[in-house]
């Protein structure tokens, strides 16, 4: 089937859903077959929240596929070619980390969180914040080149083993933790001696 692009998100504007719209768009105008599909739900009580009528409409539009919440993202990424995630503002997000897992490649933005995941030219795509047009130049590019998306789909899942395995993420967890709790016994024993001295 035609190649799918895929966000994974809450259906906030400040997570870039307007941009994945216009950007549809502009694909769909150059005549691409790419297929762009929105994956959660609207969340009513965060003031960025994306009215649920505007996803229908655009879904009714034919620009994107609206599918709402859904709990088999696995599923969801094994259709899926890419990932897209053009934030405002980010952690590190999950939905990219288990794109990466499946060995997808990743257009996000150039935001703390996504810029400290995608290396671009890499694992997937860097473009600025809100700037729909080069979002949709990165996805047409991977569309267009079938090894590229294999290499940077290849190039996520490694960066995933090898940075970000459940394995190293409790390692590392756990040293934070005895390192922080190191630090509090040497702040405890210098407080009992300088009481001890007065």
């Amino acid at each position: 089937g035609p190649v799918t692009a895929t966000m994974v998100s809450r259906m906030l504007k400040d997570k870039g859903v307007r941009e994945v719209v216009l950007a549809a768009r502009e694909l769909k105008r150059r005549g691409s077959s790419l297929r762009m599909r929105l994956v959660g739900a609207p969340d009513p009580a965060n003031p960025s929240s994306v009215e649920e009528e505007a996803l229908h409409q655009w879904h009714r539009e034919g620009c994107i596929e609206w599918l709402g919440s859904r709990d088999d993202i696995a599923d969801i990424w094994a259709q899926s070619h890419i990932a897209i995630l053009p934030s405002y503002r980010e952690g590190m997000p999950k939905s990219l980390l288990e794109a990466a897992a499946c060995g997808r490649p990743i257009v996000t933005t150039d935001v703390p969180g996504c810029n400290d995941f995608v290396t671009h030219g890499v694992t997937g795509f860097v473009v600025p914040v809100e700037n729909w047009m080069q979002l949709a130049d990165a996805v047409d590019k991977l569309v267009a080149d079938p090894a590229l998306r294999e290499r940077m789909g290849g190039a996520a899942r490694t960066k995933v083993e090898t940075e970000f395995s459940e394995t190293i993420v409790v390692r590392e967890t756990l040293g934070l933790y005895t390192q922080a709790l190191a630090q509090e016994d040497e702040r405890s024993s210098n407080f009992a001696r300088e009481s001890f001295r007065l």
